[in-house]
């Protein structure tokens, strides 16, 4: 599972009482605990990275979101063998060295692990565990190089005229829309508020949705996507054109997780390849 279930996790976001005509809320649940993220990632780092942009940005700040991620340390354990379905490194990532990390660990073998403070929380935590840490020369690991690569490189103005290439049909025709790359992907952040009741006691909580599904968001009676076909096409135009034309990045890290996980091997760096192949 990627580290988005810890700061944008399925959860209870308040209680509610009905006192005659009224609903008070007895609740909300919008400070969150001190936890630390060990072992992430750049691919998944770079994920966070995205979901700043979207829940605690300048446009918009999700009071549960930020609470979470004020109180979070993230310790990034720098990537040096990729794996066959990595492509972190097409997508712009760097897996030896995520910047916005608050620590990261290299591991040296025989040496131990290297641990590198990035930043005030990392100091924060370095401090606590200053008696397990001693000064020493190390040599670093190589990053190996990738099996996987794609070129992304002006995909998303190619994707302007492709609305209705037959690639769509070709590649959505396997597809069961069971929306296991939605649970896997570090970015993938749709999600709903629903609302459970217990006789006079209610609560809203936060769960993940998904383009994918037929029900996503509003009634299916009304969602405009009715066709598998459709809602498949949307997922990937809004992670290589929508959200690129809003901030300037494709919703992609290359983790490759969705990949492995696809029942009936959709593979977004195969799509990605075709369409920057069509003329």
């Amino acid at each position: 599972h990627p580290p988005k279930n810890v700061i944008l996790p399925q959860e209870k976001m308040n209680i509610c009482k009905q006192e005659g005509a009224e609903i008070n809320f007895d609740k909300i649940y919008e400070q969150a605990e001190t936890k630390i993220i060990f072992g992430a990632r750049g691919c998944d780092i770079q994920g966070i990275d995205y979901l700043d942009e979207v829940f605690n940005g300048n446009a918009h700040e999700d009071i549960f979101y930020k609470a979470r991620r004020d109180k979070t340390t993230i310790i990034a354990n720098a990537c040096y063998h990729p794996g066959a379905s990595c492509f972190c490194t097409s997508m712009g990532g760097n897996p030896t060295d995520a910047d916005s990390a608050d620590v990261i660990i290299r591991d040296v073998g025989k040496e131990g692990y290297v641990w590198e403070s990035k930043n005030e929380k990392g100091q924060a935590l370095t401090v606590r565990i200053a008696d397990l840490l001693e000064e020493k020369e190390v040599q670093l690991p190589e990053l190996l190089p990738f099996s996987r690569n794609v070129d992304y490189v002006g995909v998303a103005e190619k994707l302007k005229d492709m609305f209705d290439h037959p690639l769509w049909e070709k590649y959505s025709e396997p597809c069961k829309t069971c929306g296991v790359c939605i649970y896997s992907c570090p970015v993938c952040y749709c999600y709903d508020i629903q609302v459970g009741k217990w006789n006079d006691e209610g609560y809203h909580f936060h769960c993940f949705d998904s383009c994918i599904y037929r029900k996503n968001v509003m009634d299916s009676e009304k969602n405009p996507r009715q066709a598998a076909m459709e809602r498949f096409r949307n997922r990937f135009i809004h992670k290589l054109q929508f959200y690129p034309e809003r901030y300037g990045k494709p919703l992609c890290t290359g983790c490759g997780r969705c990949i492995v996980v696809c029942p009936s091997g959709a593979s977004i760096a195969t799509i990605i390849t075709e369409i920057k192949g069509n003329d």
